[in-house]
């Protein structure tokens, strides 16, 4: 009894960490051990790879920065600067886009990082659809970022 336990430990260990070998995942998020382990996604590369970005700290800069194979944040409303910043500036804001021009429409601009030329544009564009950003007297500045956002992504 005692072999036969042994060898269905041994087979499901096989089985359990064969298929894990040859998965193709990226189990190691970003930073440093993603780029020096690229290519290799076997399950020691993917363990030294975690192990690399845990140890060296990189992975935060990474994803703040976007660099070190991270992406950075793909909507703004996950930005905690301009989630703030909203939040605080609701009302002047909500003048600025009324008018298509001012301070805190700027500033917002800079937060999200929309160059000076384009900046016209999305002024114009927030202008028109305000009724979509601000739908009702009492809106959350994170419906606010939502509704920018769907705004600037259908223009």
């Amino acid at each position: 009894m005692k072999k036969l336990l042994t060898v269905l430990f041994v087979f499901f260990a096989v089985i359990c960490l064969g298929t894990a070998v040859w998965a193709d995942q990226k189990n190691y998020g970003c930073g440093l051990g993603s780029m020096a382990f690229e290519g290799n996604d076997g399950l020691i590369s993917q363990v030294f790879a975690a192990t690399t970005n845990g140890t060296f700290g990189n992975q935060t800069f990474g994803i703040t920065s976007g660099t070190s194979n991270c992406e950075q944040f793909k909507t703004f409303t996950s930005n905690e600067k301009l989630n703030t910043f909203v939040a605080e500036n609701m009302d002047s804001l909500a003048k600025d886009i009324a008018r298509g021009h001012g301070e805190y429409l700027d500033a917002f601009a800079g937060l999200i990082a929309v160059p000076a030329s384009q900046r016209t544009a999305m002024y114009t564009s927030l202008q028109t659809n305000f009724s979509k950003i601000y739908t009702y007297d009492s809106v959350s500045y994170l419906d606010v970022l939502r509704n920018i956002d769907s705004v600037i992504a259908s223009s």
